[in-house]
């Protein structure tokens, strides 16, 4: 996991994909304004929404506590990206001074 001031600059550096993969309620409820996707690690649809996404670009993956995203950067890994970043828990983003929608 990297912490969040880490994201900030790899994000302005470098720019990327975020995803949030907590599922589609815990999404609705808030989540980063600049999230691009919200891909539920705990779906039968993960790996196949997932290989959509283009390999060569950065992806930062987020969810509750950072168990998850740490988890789906894992399986993005084995399945050949190679710029993949579990940056933690929303909350802690937030608390960093990442925009909610909530």
């Amino acid at each position: 996991m990297i912490p969040p001031q880490k994201f900030k600059e790899l994000l302005e550096e470098k720019g990327g994909v975020i995803i949030d993969v907590r599922t589609k309620n815990e999404y609705n409820n808030g989540h980063l304004k600049k999230t691009d996707y919200n891909f539920d690690f705990s779906s039968a649809d993960f790996e196949r929404q997932i290989e959509m996404l283009d390999k060569d670009k950065n992806h930062f993956l987020y969810c509750r506590s950072g168990s998850r995203s740490g988890q789906a950067a894992q399986i993005m890994k084995r399945k050949g990206f190679e710029n993949v970043y579990n940056i933690g828990g929303l909350q802690n983003l937030v608390n960093a001074g990442f925009e909610s929608s909530q």
